[in-house]
């Protein structure tokens, strides 16, 4: 695959440094599940890796802790450890670890998202500064593509052996 040029106002995910870059950003995110606002902040970090959209990651007093159930779910980053998860629990039914945060980081850059929490667009609908969020495909990666980013990413047909 090709990597695609950037226009005006847009970054490509090649940009993106290897260990991740932690990127503060004071554009409002929220996170809905269904018609349930669950999580609303003014700031969050981006968390910027090469060849993956990137992950916004927001405090935990963003989120209502009420929906946030602890999941059996747990996964492993080469940069940042062992991730936690939630299920998002609403009235219109479960998010299944819908929602990852890494409560002890492994790498010194990673440490300021210790506690924080980031989420799957396409379990949950997220939006940064009013845009709705896309999914990054793929099962594994959660990634928030939005206008601003351009790839090729990580998950895309095609992208297996990356």
């Amino acid at each position: 695959m090709e990597r695609v040029k950037p226009a005006a106002g847009q970054e490509s995910v090649w940009d993106y440094p290897r260990p991740p870059a932690h990127l503060p950003d004071n554009r409002p995110v929220e996170i809905w599940f269904d018609n349930l606002c669950i999580a609303k902040s003014d700031h969050s970090i981006r968390v910027c890796e090469t060849g993956s959209p990137p992950a916004f990651y927001v405090p935990p007093d963003a989120f209502d802790q009420s929906v946030l159930k602890a999941s059996t779910a747990h996964t492993f980053c080469e940069w940042k450890g062992h991730a936690h998860y939630f299920d998002v629990v609403g009235p219109q039914g479960v998010a299944e670890a819908a929602v990852w945060y890494y409560p002890n980081p492994s790498a010194e850059p990673a440490k300021v998202i210790a506690g924080w929490l980031s989420c799957y667009p396409e379990k949950l609908n997220c939006f940064v500064a009013g845009e709705p969020v896309h999914a990054q495909a793929g099962r594994y990666y959660g990634g928030w593509v939005t206008n601003e980013i351009v790839g090729p990413w990580k998950g895309e047909p095609g992208t297996e052996h990356w």
